[in-house]
């Protein structure tokens, strides 16, 4: 069964060397459990959604709670999909400071992304727009 994850965080460290060390664990990780994604970090604040069974991505979000890394760990959506929207990327990455502004307030009430105070359904709109936008990085 698959299922799709979306949860925020703080970053305890906003540097790019903690950026690329997240990324690094999660493409290096990942494919062996089965998880695919995106990861979205910008204004210290990381959105992610994770896609994969139902027993790998519950244990990742276990995983990611624990972690020193990360701050404020709040679920924003979970539910179980037919397909992954995210199936191209072991782990995408999206810097939303160098996002279009109008993509962001589209779905915001600023435009700067605050995923604390928006939907997941919300959450999950803005990633596939970004992803039909062609904003998603990273190795597959």
């Amino acid at each position: 069964m698959l299922v799709r994850l979306i949860y925020a965080s703080r970053a305890a460290d906003e540097s790019a060397a903690t950026i690329e060390a997240i990324l690094t664990t999660a493409r290096e990780h990942n494919p062996a459990s089965g998880i695919t994604g995106v990861l979205c970090y910008g204004g210290g604040v990381f959105l992610q959604a994770i896609e994969g069974g139902r027993s790998q991505v519950s244990a990742l979000f276990g995983h990611i709670q624990r972690d020193v890394r990360h701050q404020d760990v709040e679920l924003l959506h979970y539910e179980e999909i037919d397909e992954r929207r995210f199936g191209g990327w072991t782990m995408g990455q999206v810097n939303l400071s160098r996002l279009n502004h109008a993509i962001v307030l589209k779905y915001s009430e600023t435009i700067e992304l605050n995923p604390y105070t928006v939907s997941g359904r919300m959450s999950l709109a803005l990633l596939e727009e970004l992803m039909a936008t062609a904003s998603i990085m990273g190795r597959g």
